[in-house]
């Protein structure tokens, strides 16, 4: 949904996140909540990391993503506008 196309880029961005939830006094686990999943890989299946992210944890994302693509600079935008209001 916010373009990025391999899990390690956006890994970056989800821990510059988490990062700032925790310097601004929140816990993490309250708003980054790690489930685990099941996903089929050919004949097998296995278990990956999946979060359950509150509102919060969204904008987070947001605020901490990469400007050059324009879903994240459009929500960018959306933040510093409705900030205004």
């Amino acid at each position: 949904m916010l373009e990025y196309a391999q899990w390690r880029n956006f890994e970056k961005v989800l821990d510059r996140a988490k990062l700032a939830c925790k310097n601004s006094g929140y816990k993490v686990i309250d708003h980054f909540a790690e489930v685990s999943k099941i996903v089929e890989a050919g004949a097998t299946s296995k278990p990956i990391i999946d979060y359950k992210l509150s509102r919060y944890a969204c904008y987070l994302i947001v605020q901490n993503g990469d400007p050059r693509k324009k879903v994240i600079a459009l929500g960018q935008t959306n933040f510093v506008i409705q900030t205004r209001r």
